[in-house]
């Protein structure tokens, strides 16, 4: 994935050097951060309709996960495409997706 590999150089460059399970944390703090962007929006789920995420706090999550992946030697791409293949066609038996897992 040409991202991830721009997410690497970065990394690189800067000198971003951590533990995998520091990764980990960073991507769920980014997580957390959209998290509260949607409790903020929806006045804490009263008003969906009113759901906003920045693209900023979006991309923070993928660069995140991306520096996650190249810490653990993970092709993204390859990640993406086997989640997909699992995706694809399935159904839970309520008819909504599911993993089956």
């Amino acid at each position: 994935m040409k991202r991830q590999q721009q997410v690497a150089d970065v990394l690189g460059y800067n000198d971003f050097d951590t533990p995998p399970a520091h990764r980990l944390l960073d991507v769920v703090a980014e997580l957390g951060d959209i998290a509260a962007e949607v409790n903020e929006t929806t006045g804490y789920g009263t008003d969906s309709t009113a759901l906003s995420i920045r693209e900023e706090e979006l991309g923070d999550a993928l660069f995140a996960l991306l520096a996650l992946c190249e810490q653990l030697d993970v092709d993204a791409d390859a990640a993406l495409s086997t989640a997909l293949a699992k995706y694809e066609g399935q159904s839970g038996s309520d008819g909504t997706p599911a993993s089956g897992d």
